[in-house]
């Protein structure tokens, strides 16, 4: 039987003591030995509260070293991490803390100025992820054992603390919950995804079968923690490794990761389409459309001579020290892919959902057929719900390991998810060749994908829109890599108050700054642009989206 998250942990911390584990990029680094001594100390914390196996504690912060010490010492005690995305709204975060029941909640100072305490008085206290401390305790013995912790660690490790006490949670049942992740909904409240052990450890055993990442090497965290497809692949399986792993603990602007990746030169590199295509779209497509290179392109000797140093500029700019850029959350662009796949340059697209902590499809770069995201991962079972699967497209069934075991203190919604034979119906539709290369054809729920991997449900923010002043009907797009709202006018009512076009214009301009405040920084609306005709719709009066991508 593979081994568990847990036991990965253990051994890779007793296998790489002395080797540097965490780093927070322009800042300090921790080796495996000091998240041992850190995971130690939290678990006396959480010993002295009364923490149990089973008992829910929450994260809700950026990406640090201390979040993810945070996080390892919450899963391998036994307990269950409960990560919050820090861009929610704080009545999301104030939900999520509440609908999990969590016992503590780990707290980032950013986020921490907007929540409210009173908000979630379930709670024992909440710890500051920068340094541990507490910002509220409703527990004296919490208090006493944050106040006296290096005296306890001294009382429980009188000698010093070494490699022999490095000894966690055993975990019983592959089937008991391991994580329970929220999904990033844009507005209203999330949904909480019980994560299994299962899902967890066939996902690192996908990761183990596909890459060969050693020791050592590196690797630079770019997508929330909190987000499942971040947390799998940019933390705990190059942890699990013994790789040295850096978070970039401010936005992830351009400009930082393109200085971070060239610093690091990391193994292997994990993003979304969005981050690849601006590197694309600013450095490589501009010089290839010069008139002088269009003309030299045409020349097949000239032509692979341009994309051969095309590609090795390409290379160089990700670092140069990489197996493959592994690409998820959403399509590319196909200006983009179709230019990736004729410089030959290794990258590949995968598919998943939180719902499969995440990995669902993947090829290496090697075999990949662009257009498609891949084949059905290890251990994973794919069929198209569809009367011919390789030409009509039908919703993507999935049933395996990876699937979770619903939705926390939502049974309806887990019914409507995972059907009576154990398939999860992703709600995305798709087709699939001979191969058995998938091939998304769209979303049925019509997500859209944030800068960082956040999911963004457009319909929400419609909704929203919808019932602002003089707004018919609205569509949410991604216009250039940002939201941008197409709105109908509801002219008739505002003439009819003695309004002009440009008062219109004007109102929606008012509309979307008002929307916005109730939005998640990731899915904020970046302008209007107004329609002067209904939206084309189908027999069921539904808008036909794609006329308008």
């Amino acid at each position: 039987m593979a081994k568990d998250i847990i036991l990965r942990i253990e051994d890779c911390i007793k296998k790489n003591w002395d080797a540097d584990a965490l780093t927070d990029y322009k800042g300090c680094t921790l080796q495996y030995k000091d998240v041992a001594r850190r995971i130690a100390k939290l678990h006396i914390l959480f010993e002295e509260v009364g923490v149990v196996p089973g008992d829910k504690i929450s994260l809700c912060g950026r990406n640090s070293s201390n979040w993810g010490v945070a996080f390892l010492a919450t899963l391998t005690y036994g307990a269950v991490p409960v990560p919050i995305l820090h861009e929610f709204k704080a009545d999301n975060v104030h939900n999520i803390i509440n609908h999990s029941d969590s016992k503590l909640a780990f707290i980032g100072d950013s986020n921490w100025e907007n929540l409210n305490e009173e908000e979630i008085p379930s709670v024992l206290g909440v710890i500051r992820i920068e340094n541990y401390d507490l910002f509220i305790s409703r527990s004296e013995k919490l208090t006493y054992a944050r106040e006296h912790l290096n005296e306890l660690f001294g009382k429980k490790y009188p000698k010093r603390f070494d490699k022999e006490h490095v000894n966690y949670y055993r975990v019983n049942n592959e089937d008991d919950l391991a994580i329970i992740n929220y999904t990033s909904g844009s507005t209203g409240f999330s949904k909480g995804v019980m994560i299994p052990y299962r899902a967890v450890t066939n996902n690192m055993e996908f990761a183990d079968q596909v890459l060969n990442l050693k020791a050592k090497q590196t690797i630079v965290s770019m997508l929330p923690m909190a987000h499942m497809y971040g947390m799998a692949f940019e933390f705990l399986y190059e942890l699990t490794k013994g790789m040295h792993i850096y978070f970039l603990t401010k936005i992830p602007s351009p400009k930082i990761i393109f200085q971070a990746l060239n610093e690091i030169k990391p193994s292997i590199i994990v993003a979304v389409p969005l981050i690849i295509e601006k590197i694309i779209k600013k450095n490589v497509l501009p010089k290839l459309e010069k008139p002088g290179t269009k003309l030299l392109l045409k020349v097949p000797i000239v032509n692979e001579a341009i994309l051969g140093a095309v590609r090795e500029k390409m290379i160089s700019s990700f670092g140069g020290n990489f197996y493959e850029v592994i690409v998820g959350g959403a399509a590319f662009n196909q200006e983009v892919e179709a230019l990736l796949h004729q410089l030959k340059f290794p990258y590949t697209v995968g598919y998943g959902a939180t719902e499969c902590a995440p990995i669902i499809c993947y090829e290496d770069w090697k075999h990949f057929v662009p257009g498609s995201c891949g084949k059905a991962a290890y251990g994973m079972t794919v069929r198209i719900n569809s009367s011919d699967p390789a030409n009509i497209p039908g919703e993507i069934l999935v049933k395996g390991p990876n699937v979770m075991l619903g939705y926390y203190k939502n049974e309806e919604a887990t019914a409507e998810t995972i059907d009576a034979d154990g398939w999860y119906h992703t709600g995305d539709l798709g087709v699939m060749d001979a191969e058995g290369n998938v091939f998304i054809k769209g979303r049925s729920k019509n997500m859209l994908l944030g800068p960082s991997g956040q999911n963004i449900y457009p319909e929400e923010i419609e909704d929203q829109l919808n019932s602002m002043l003089y707004v018919s009907e609205s569509l949410v797009v991604h216009r250039n890599g940002k939201l941008v709202a197409l709105i109908v006018p509801d002219y008739d009512t505002a003439f009819k108050e003695g309004k002009t076009e440009q008062d219109v214009a004007t109102q929606m301009e008012e509309n979307r700054k008002e929307l916005n405040k109730n939005l998640a920084a990731y899915c904020q609306i970046t302008g209007v642009q107004i329609q002067s005709e209904e939206f084309e719709k189908t027999p069921k009066k539904s808008i036909k989206r794609f006329l308008y991508q």
